[in-house]
């Protein structure tokens, strides 16, 4: 089992989509951020969407995806809206 199932929010899938893009600790996400370890991921696998960002930032701040704050919901859909173009 990946060490990074041990965070909030990955689970098996998840941390197999991020060993993939060369994410495969903790540490290593935390670095990334959760933006940038979404664009990789987005890159390689063009499914994942909103919800996934929720998970790494949560997963980043030890918190459920859904307990994150409004604040934080909305500047992680800017996000996500403006690589939509």
């Amino acid at each position: 089992m990946s060490e990074l199932t041990v965070m909030r929010n990955i689970g098996r899938e998840m941390a197999r989509k991020l060993t993939a893009v060369g994410i495969d600790s903790p540490e290593k996400l935390r670095e990334a951020g959760s933006l940038q370890a979404w664009f990789q991921l987005k890159t390689v696998f063009p499914g994942v969407c909103l919800v996934h960002l929720y998970a790494l930032e949560g997963a980043i701040e030890d918190v459920e995806f859904n307990c994150l704050s409004e604040d934080k919901k909305r500047e992680l859909k800017s996000f996500c809206d403006a690589l939509r173009g």
